[in-house]
């Protein structure tokens, strides 16, 4: 019998996957579709600073331990697969462009030195100095001012999924794609098995252990685990720009929207946040929007079409809290979904939690403040309610 079966093979499944695989467990991961359908896959890969410090906040700490791993996690991945997921400090430049939005990015650099994080204010003519492309926006009065972000990184989401499931494969584990889930089998407090719609056959999947981490899909499955949590799902549109030549040397933030450059020439401009269900396509407004944003700040360079466009959908929570750790009321199953816009970089500490916990250790952060069962407290600054507000006033 399989030791863990994990439901949801995205990046977080993935993660859990491979650390658990490395601790000598055999895993078997059940994903709905394709990798390149997942949030994952979609996702950018922006990694702000992440340092704990005095009072760092649960979510905050779970991200600072979890960017510690995945810079080990890249070493490991490129020695064990050939395979560079690009993780890189290439730093993020946000400006401002009107005077509101100096206000704010005051108070935001305000914040990032209170988390020990390296922090500049820039004038115009600064933010020209560090990112000559923008001097154009700066010259027309289109950019006012930022605040320069030398920590933070970037990486190559596609390629870190690529580098898991080939990490995966080696250290064992069995993945199988095209696999719904359609039932859970219960004895007790115990879950037996899920059923799964496998490549077109129903299959009873066995297994010691399972961790259902099936992103936005988790609150709907979840519910026949009697499990009761909120991953609503929220769209985010990304274009992918083929410049005459690469003209940014870091990402460049503009409220929530962002330019990211790559290192092939390529740029991506992203992204929405949209309260639409289960809808993964793109649409010609919003992608037109983030096109203007592009050349609003980089001028007649970026005034290309799209060579791809795609949007993913993020798992939201409530308080801006994602929920790992057991189901209530199951004593072999686990949870680990509704990261929201953190996925990526809280990925590989939640990996480590849900396995310390399988395997009776104590985690490094205390999971009582994710736990399904967690008392409720008001939305947060990074919960949905918070940044659709956000997008909202910015429209």
């Amino acid at each position: 019998m399989t030791d863990c079966c994990i439901i949801g093979g995205g990046i977080v499944g993935l993660s859990i996957a491979r650390e658990l695989a490395g601790r000598g467990a055999t895993v078997r991961v059940l994903d709905r579709g394709d990798v390149r359908g997942s949030a994952s896959w979609a996702a950018v890969g922006i990694f702000p600073p992440a340092h704990e410090y005095p009072g760092c906040p649960p979510n905050a700490a779970l991200t600072a331990w979890s960017d510690a791993v995945h810079r080990r996690w890249a070493a490991e991945l490129l020695a064990e697969t050939g395979i560079d997921n690009g993780l890189r400090q290439c730093g993020g430049l946000y400006v401002a462009t009107d005077a509101a939005g100096l206000g704010r990015l005051g108070e935001s650099a305000a914040a990032w030195r209170s988390q020990d994080a390296a922090c500049h204010e820039l004038d115009a003519a600064a933010v020209a100095d560090r990112e000559p492309a923008l001097a154009d926006a700066v010259a027309r009065g289109v950019v006012l001012g930022g605040v320069l972000l030398p920590e933070e990184q970037s990486f190559r989401s596609p390629r870190h999924l690529k580098a898991l499931e080939a990490s995966c494969r080696a250290r064992g584990v069995t993945i199988s794609r095209d696999a719904a889930g359609k039932d859970v089998l219960r004895t007790g407090g115990r879950v037996e098995a899920v059923v799964a719609d496998v490549a077109g056959a129903v299959e009873t999947v066995r297994a010691r252990q399972f961790v259902l981490a099936a992103g936005a899909w988790t609150e709907a499955f979840g519910e026949r685990w009697g499990l009761r949590i909120a991953t609503r799902p929220i769209r985010g549109q990304i274009a992918l720009l083929e410049l005459p030549r690469q003209v940014l040397t870091r990402i460049v933030n503009r409220g929530l929207d962002y330019l990211v450059p790559r290192e092939d020439g390529h740029l991506l401009v992203g992204s929405t946040l949209e309260d639409v269900g289960f809808d993964p396509t793109t649409t010609e407004a919003e992608i037109d929007r983030l096109l203007g944003m592009a050349r609003q700040l980089l001028g007649a360079v970026a005034d290309v079409r799209p060579t791809r466009t795609w949007a993913g959908l993020r798992p939201g929570s409530v308080d801006g809290r994602p929920t790992i750790g057991p189901i209530p009321g199951l004593e072999n199953a686990f949870v680990a979904a509704g990261h929201f816009r953190a996925g990526l970089h809280q990925s590989a500490g939640t990996a480590l939690m849900i396995a310390d916990l399988i395997q009776g250790r104590t985690p490094r952060i205390d999971p009582a403040a994710f736990a399904a069962d967690r008392p409720p407290v008001p939305p947060g600054p990074d919960s949905v309610a918070a940044y659709l507000a956000r997008a909202t006033a910015a429209s």
